[in-house]
């Protein structure tokens, strides 16, 4: 079995090295969802872009 953690930590590397290019796929990713359902759900699709900004340290 794959180790995931280890998986999670270069990703999250990888994703600091690159930070500016993770934050854009965030925010394309949430416009997405926002359009798909008209805005609706709005706050908890900012919850969740700040959720993974947070995981990835890209809030720092």
């Amino acid at each position: 079995m794959p180790d995931l953690g280890g998986l999670a930590d270069k990703a999250k590397d990888m994703a600091g090295d690159h930070q500016d290019k993770v934050n854009e796929g965030i925010d394309k990713a949430g416009d997405a969802v926002d359009d798909k359902t008209g805005g609706k759900f709005e706050g908890q699709v900012d919850q969740g872009q700040d959720a993974v900004r947070d995981r990835l340290g890209g809030n720092e």
